[in-house]
């Protein structure tokens, strides 16, 4: 008979409960299970206990689909699935009870074909993630407008507010960023299936490439260890490890930390009925950063927790071979799609919204620090506008930086690998 190593152990409650309760998890020889919550210890510690006891008699009558528990506690954030039939979508819930409502959404699977272009008017990657991210952070620049409006309704109407004794804006306490995929992000996300099963130790195979951090280059995902630590090429970390940084870092970039504090998702989806199962994304995002993190980054900054689940599927996944290089993205606001040749890193000439003659995609590098450059002059930040470069505008947010450099530092430390560098041209060019 195996003994295990048991424990429980006091975690942050899952972004999807709110209200004031304690969270507890089950971790046995290692693996962390689901989140137990309760509104005194003694409930959510049984809790806890409950889903792990559910998960492993499971496992024991079989090894072939495993049902996804739900969470033990208050119940979660309702989830609207009657939306646009899109790949990825971002949604804000402005309070229990109300359905999610769609506020950036993307798709593509590509990336730019050539070398990295340095005047920022290229988008070099147009995968799905990726651009619904960027889409939100468009949102983003929009809602933050509205808050500095003169005009007090149109203030009021945004989702950002002031939190006394901080210079940055937050999100305001009912809204909430959700986050929705057709498929299991690339890399770590994807994990072997026996890997996931047995609730051996995660330090057995920490040091499996199947764990550690990925690169992907013209569609294929290869372990970072095959690549040099700096890359003059077109490449993008996998979208597994983007969603880790986000737990840390926050989606809203560092130029936006000049302005508001981390925002960090509520919940991560996956609407794919061939999907069975979400542990190598709970991996992947949740268990390859520990808590403990959270001490040494700079003030707001934190290792978030989001709620990681299956949903019904809102539109089949289906591609057709001859529009796999086309990436749509959308946000709200917006009268039209902008519809992006992800290999040519420009919009298509049937685009239904056009930039200008350039063909610039509204997703490019360029885009957002005319945006950024926008929001400075509205908010009177002269500081900012001195900014010569985007290079410059991002290494003057300097907790985003920090916080940036602890996580690398920490993946590193932990046998994760390294995050590719991308040559820093291509950030070195102005409005």
């Amino acid at each position: 008979m195996q003994r295990l190593q048991y424990e429980l152990k006091e975690t942050v409650t899952p972004g999807n409960v709110i209200g004031c309760y304690f969270a507890f998890c089950a971790v046995i020889d290692g693996y962390n299970y689901k989140t137990g919550v309760g509104p005194n210890k003694k409930e959510a510690k049984a809790n806890a206990a409950k889903l792990a006891l559910d998960e492993l008699l499971q496992l024991n009558v079989s090894e072939g689909k495993i049902p996804v528990p739900e969470a033990a506690g208050p119940p979660l954030l309702p989830v609207e699935s009657n939306i646009i039939p899109e790949k990825n979508y971002i949604s804000k819930v402005p309070s229990v009870g109300q359905v999610c409502e769609v506020v950036a959404l993307g798709t593509g699977e590509v990336q730019f074909s050539k070398n990295i272009q340095i005047d920022g008017r290229v988008v070099h990657d147009s995968h799905a993630l990726v651009t619904a991210r960027r889409a939100l952070v468009r949102y983003f620049y929009r809602q933050l407008l509205l808050f500095f409006s003169k005009n007090v309704g149109m203030k009021e109407k945004s989702i950002f507010c002031v939190e006394p004794n901080s210079k940055l804006l937050t999100l305001k306490q009912n809204t909430s960023i959700h986050l929705y995929l057709n498929n299991l992000p690339k890399g770590a996300a994807q994990i072997k299936t026996q890997l996931c099963l047995k609730p051996h130790s995660l330090s057995a195979f920490e040091a499996n490439q199947d764990v550690g951090l990925h690169v992907v280059i013209g569609g294929k995902v290869y372990p970072t260890v095959c690549c040099p630590a700096q890359v003059d090429n077109v490449c993008s970390m996998s979208a597994s490890d983007k969603l880790t940084r986000w737990e840390v870092l926050g989606v809203q970039g560092a130029l936006l930390s000049h302005f508001i504090q981390p925002v960090y998702l509520s919940s991560i989806l996956i609407g794919n009925a061939s999907c069975s199962d979400t542990k190598g994304l709970e991996i992947a995002v949740q268990q390859r950063v520990d808590d403990a993190l959270t001490s040494k980054l700079p003030m707001f900054f934190l290792v978030n927790r989001p709620h990681i689940g299956l949903v019904p599927s809102v539109f089949p996944a289906w591609g057709r071979s001859e529009l796999r290089t086309l990436s749509l993205n959308w946000t709200h606001g917006d009268v039209s799609f902008e519809v992006v040749n992800g290999e040519a890193g420009k919009i298509t000439e049937r685009s239904p919204f056009k930039s200008g003659a350039s063909m610039a995609s509204r997703l490019c590098k360029l885009a957002m620090l005319n945006r950024f450059s926008l929001l400075a002059k509205e908010t009177n930040r002269e500081d900012l506008l001195k900014v010569a470069t985007y290079h410059e505008a991002k290494m003057m947010s300097i907790s985003y930086v920090e916080a940036k450099c602890v996580f690398k530092s920490y993946l590193e430390q932990k046998g994760y690998g390294s995050w590719i560098v991308k040559s820093r041209r291509s950030d070195h060019f102005s409005l």
